[in-house]
């Protein structure tokens, strides 16, 4: 009996150092924000363009550094044609035509630019004239499984109806590199219901690789996914205008090592969140015998530049039912509250069972983990109060919380080696 009981003490004490020891928020030996990435696009000038890119791109094509391209009204890559862009390539979206780049289903983009020359998609505007929403984005429909009924589904985007189709069975499916990519000033609003996002993944399938991607000043979500399943590391989302990471229509995501950086005078008034993560967009339309949406969220660091002023930012994180979303090893600082779940979620532990959050500092936040119905918020804070999610509330300023939290320089939002309560030792 006493070998039983030690063997337990030793697997609980082993948990605990295991639990202290998981590096929380974004992590790294270096700063990999380093070198690619631009808080300050309003400042940075950028070559007028040399060349036209409209209409349909229909066999492989190459885009070079040594031109500057403009993107003219919405130009679909298509016939399975691959649109390969070399390291440094500046891309400006036309403001007057929405210039919008659409990789339709079966084509792919290779754009893989470098630490030290990433790839630049951005305004066509001078310097004192750029804001959220100059240009359209990028869109990627691919063959990966959707949980709308049919299987199959268009984007409400004013696209070509013939090219506008995402969705199939094809889990492996692969359109092809992001990677050292940034994305400014995109998001146009097309109409009180129809936004452009930053980037918008539809059916992506986990071939398809996006990593080390910012994206900037967008004036609807920065990243959205409908569906897909997808493998995502190193995303950047800084001054969107609504959510830096939104899920929908049965998303299979594992999204690792990634940030979202708030400002409050960034916001839409219906108010914009760092995560919004639901199943289906209409039930009417989701095949309920389909996968439920799935977030796996590991390594994140969700922060708000003003700790005093949340202005329109609300709650880090909104998770409709039905929704299986797991949050670990992350760092959540400055938002009122923490995260807000949808109403019918808080009735009962089967429903909490499929929200995970778990090995978190949750700072200068004012509230927990609450519901849209007031009276399942002491359900929900019991189940979460369980020392096994090692949930942390701290109060601690930015500046002592993260390495260089500040966006006028080279930022590096690691957690502070030093500060040891942040740490958990």
């Amino acid at each position: 009996m006493k070998t039983k009981i030690h063997i337990a003490i030793i697997a609980l004490i082993s948990t605990l150092l295991l639990q202290a020891q998981q590096p929380k928020g974004i992590i790294g030996n270096n700063n990999w924000m380093n070198n690619w990435t631009n808080f300050k696009p309003a400042n940075t000038e950028y070559g007028e363009a040399t060349n036209i890119i409209a209409g349909n791109i229909d066999k492989d094509t190459k885009l070079t550094k040594r031109n500057t391209y403009q993107l003219v009204g919405v130009v679909y890559v298509t016939n399975n044609a691959v649109l390969t862009i070399e390291p440094g390539t500046v891309i400006r979206g036309d403001d007057k035509s929405c210039g919008t780049l659409v990789i339709t289903n079966g084509s792919k983009i290779m754009a893989e630019g470098l630490e030290t020359d990433p790839i630049v998609f951005t305004s066509n505007k001078e310097i004192s004239e750029r804001k959220p929403g100059d240009w359209g984005g990028i869109i990627i429909l691919g063959k990966a499984p959707i949980n709308t009924i049919g299987g199959i589904h268009t984007l409400p985007f004013d696209l070509e109806p013939l090219l506008n189709h995402y969705g199939g069975q094809d889990s492996e499916d692969n359109s092809g590199i992001l990677k050292y990519v940034r994305i400014e000033y995109s998001g146009r609003k097309l109409s009180a219901a129809k936004e452009l996002n930053g980037l918008s993944l539809a059916g992506v399938g986990r071939k398809t690789i996006l990593n080390s991607i910012q994206i900037s000043f967008s004036n609807d979500d920065s990243f959205e996914c409908y569906g897909g399943d997808l493998n995502m590391t190193n995303l950047v989302s800084y001054r969107t205008t609504d959510d830096d990471f939104d899920f929908t229509q049965g998303a299979q995501i594992n999204i690792n090592n990634s940030i979202a950086i708030r400002h409050p005078f960034s916001s839409d008034v219906s108010g914009s969140r760092c995560f919004e993560v639901d199943s289906y967009d209409k039930i009417g339309n989701t095949d309920m015998s389909k996968k439920l949406t799935k977030i796996n969220a590991n390594n994140i660091t969700l922060v708000n530049l003003e700790e005093n002023n949340q202005g329109l930012v609300r709650e880090s994180v909104y998770v409709r039912e039905n929704t299986l979303f797991n949050l670990t090893n992350s760092i959540i600082s400055g938002f009122t509250p923490f995260a807000l779940l949808e109403g019918n979620i808080g009735n009962g532990e089967v429903n909490l069972a499929k929200i995970t959050f778990k090995n978190l500092i949750v700072n200068n936040c004012t509230g927990g983990i609450t519901s849209e119905a007031g009276g399942a918020n002491a359900i929900i804070e019991k189940f979460y109060s369980n020392p096994n999610f090692e949930i942390n509330f701290t109060k601690i300023k930015n500046s002592e919380l993260f390495t260089i939290p500040n966006i006028k320089g080279n930022p590096d939002f690691r957690i502070n080696q030093n500060n040891t309560i942040a740490i958990g030792n």
